[in-house]
């Protein structure tokens, strides 16, 4: 059957990098911008992680925005949600310079422009743990725009999170897709490659290969 919508992860497929390290580079920076309005590094880094895992857990019953929020004011013990301007001048500021951890390849905006110009759908199926502003900034650092998409998986439009299949069934019900016209591109062989379970085509994208069970 005919390939009619692509779904591209983002970190280490259609942006090369070295997701352990930007990942630590990415949480130091934050808990750096964040002490200096009072929240002390190390318990910080602790609420951020289990922020985390409380998205990764998201059984669909909220939104993974309202999932790290809730965790968040459980780490603290009080309503947090008030901090959020601190965190969007954060992804604003200091996070744009976390782009000289990435890599670049041209090929993968002019692929997606030439998907869009067969009149293929394009899906940026990120893993929805970040805000759309860090979502984009890192889109934009791979030389596409959000425009080039047909959806974008953030942590406010998700209820669920890789590898849990229900992520990509959320994608297709929404879209109102077909899994077996869709092909998802990815590097991470349980984060990508579980769309095959619901009966959509896959492509492991190597260069950035994430195999943590060497499957």
């Amino acid at each position: 059957m005919m390939i009619k919508t692509v779904l591209f992860d983002l970190d280490g497929t259609l942006l090369p990098l070295d997701q352990d390290y930007f990942i630590e580079c990415y949480f130091k920076s934050m808990a750096r911008a964040m002490s200096v309005h009072g929240y002390e590094p190390k318990a910080f880094m602790k609420a951020v992680l289990k922020g985390t895992a409380a998205m990764a857990m998201n059984d669909g019953r909220e939104t993974n925005e309202e999932a790290l929020w809730r965790s968040f004011n459980d780490s603290y013990g009080r309503d947090t949600r008030g901090d959020e301007p601190l965190y969007v001048q954060f992804y604003e500021t200091d996070f744009q310079k976390l782009k000289d951890v990435c890599g670049f390849h041209p090929m993968a905006a002019e692929l997606v422009r030439m998907l869009r110009e067969e009149g293929r759908g394009v899906i940026l199926a990120t893993n929805p743990m970040f805000p759309p502003v860090a979502t984009y900034s890192r889109l934009r650092w791979a030389g596409l725009e959000p425009e080039d998409f047909d959806l974008i998986t953030t942590y406010d439009n998700s209820c669920h999170s890789k590898p849990n299949p229900a992520y990509y069934r959320d994608i297709l019900e929404t879209m109102h897709l077909k899994a077996e016209e869709c092909l998802m591109v990815g590097n991470d062989v349980d984060e990508d490659m579980i769309a095959e379970s619901l009966g959509m085509k896959v492509f492991l994208l190597t260069d950035c290969l994430l195999n943590r069970k060497n499957k």
